[in-house]
């Protein structure tokens, strides 16, 4: 079969269809990840907690989503990756409702992680499941799909807190049912998280996982159905060769190398790539902005607004990033970005290295310093989402070969949300202790090593075929 025949036998309507399902895992990912965001004072008076509990009750989704990621990865590889996503559906189902009913910290930290572990969960299960089911040349494009879905959560839940405090006056007031409106906050995600669940039950599995399951007429059967009748016997053949010689199913300890006994060099990069896109401090935006706006003199409603039009300034990103990644690549975008990151963080610190502390001991700049920092704050978002943001799920995706690409995902995860919550819960600490110019100084060193990290250990992956992934 040509190259021609092949592209013109694909069901391509299909295959968007079943991705953009996929992501809806990435949007309740993004909305779960910034619901907080303007539910931090509410938080505050409910349960009485300082920083230092605060910053926990924030950070404690995060501990789910390391275990989710881990786990995920995983029993991915034993259930299926749709398997996995419909039970990501269902803990955001519970934990949404959960978290707006917590009476204590305690209880609040065991719904969010549970939420937690279902936004670990999707974040990897989902590129995973759209590298899996996307032909090569354009699979970048439908996985950058997927920050869209997170920015866009994000952006909704901003969007959402804003509208409902804009409405009560204030996260602590009554809303409806005598509820305070940050527990609304939390129960409009019940929304798309159903709607997730239900479309889910619409999509097929993965055809690699049921290839690894000796489902093969099953798996026949997905491949017709995405790219044509002989394109998809051909990748069928394509996907069996790929897999261990001795046919054995897929395990850890395939992230060894077999002839060395250490853990394969592309195991380190993947990890590597996980922790840097955190070591830049992008969640510090996204679950701490009302509280970092209010601090420099904006009020609570123009805080929540500001995170509104960072969320836009991030979705215009993230298209950026789909038009270019199948056509420059994935590490030219990474590089690029994190040069665009080292940039802006270093203005963020400068800005704030003015700041000084008002009569009410609050933090204030100058007009022109307040200016500098709401714009390089803004521009390092626009540089992230147009780089590490999509393109580090993409290649966790894409990078390990199929024998490996579970495991490997399950541990380059764990990282990745390890170290959301190590930068998440240790900032209203740096806060306290060294300020925000020495918070952001800490991150625009981080950027300015990711470059060097990009340029010598980061392989390019554009336009490989997922069996011809090396590990």
């Amino acid at each position: 079969m040509t190259h021609a025949t092949q592209q013109n036998s694909e069901n391509f309507a299909f295959i968007l269809l079943i991705s953009c399902v996929a992501t809806i895992g990435g949007f309740l990912f993004g909305f779960d990840s910034g619901v907080i965001n303007g539910t931090v004072d509410g938080l505050q008076a409910a349960f009485n907690s300082d920083s230092v509990g605060t910053g926990f009750n924030v950070a404690s989704m995060l501990m789910g989503c390391a275990f989710g990621a881990a786990a995920a990865g995983r029993l991915a590889d034993l259930y299926g990756r749709r398997f996995m996503l419909i039970l990501a559906a269902i803990f955001f189902m519970i934990s949404a409702w959960g978290s707006g009913i917590a009476t204590s910290s305690a209880e609040f930290i065991v719904y969010r992680i549970l939420g937690g572990l279902a936004v670990g969960a999707a974040s990897v299960m989902a590129p995973a499941y759209i590298s899996e089911v996307a032909p090569a040349r354009y699979r970048g494009r439908l996985t950058t799909i997927q920050q869209v879905a997170i920015i866009s959560g994000l952006t909704a839940a901003f969007l959402s807190n804003y509208l409902l405090a804009d409405i009560s006056g204030s996260a602590h007031n009554k809303l409806w049912l005598d509820a305070e409106t940050w527990r609304w906050m939390f129960w409009v995600e019940m929304i798309p998280a159903g709607i997730f669940l239900f479309a889910l039950l619409l999509i097929p599995e993965s055809p690699r996982f049921l290839v690894v399951k000796r489902r093969t007429e099953k798996a026949l059967a997905v491949l017709t159905r995405l790219y044509g009748e002989e394109a998809g016997k051909t990748k069928l053949e394509e996907i069996e060769s790929s897999f261990a010689a001795d046919h054995h199913k897929p395990r850890f300890s395939d992230l060894k190398d077999k002839a060395t006994g250490k853990v394969r060099s592309l195991v380190w990069v993947g990890i590597g790539l996980a922790t840097f896109q955190q070591l830049v401090g992008i969640n510090v935006v996204f679950y701490y902005g009302a509280v970092l706006w209010q601090s420099v003199g904006f009020s609570e409603n123009d805080a929540l607004f500001i995170n509104v039009v960072s969320g836009s300034l991030s979705i215009a990103a993230c298209i950026v990033a789909i038009l270019l990644v199948d056509k420059i690549g994935r590490k030219p975008l990474l590089w690029i970005g994190s040069a665009g990151m080292a940039a802006t963080l270093g203005l963020c610190a400068i800005a704030f290295s003015t700041a000084s502390l008002d009569a009410e001991g609050s933090v204030s700049l100058s007009d022109n310093m307040g200016i500098l920092a709401l714009v390089a704050a803004n521009l390092y978002v626009v540089f992230f989402n147009a780089s590490w943001g999509p393109i580090m799920w993409v290649m966790l995706g894409e990078m390990f070969p199929n024998q490996i690409r579970g495991s490997g995902l399950a541990v380059a995860g764990f990282f990745q949300w390890g170290s959301n919550f190590g930068i998440t819960i240790t900032f209203p600490i740096m806060l306290a202790s060294i300020g925000l110019a020495g918070a952001y100084g800490f991150y625009t060193i981080c950027a300015a090593i990711s470059i060097v990290f990009v340029l010598k250990y980061v392989h390019e992956t554009k336009g490989i075929e997922l069996e011809d992934m090396k590990g």
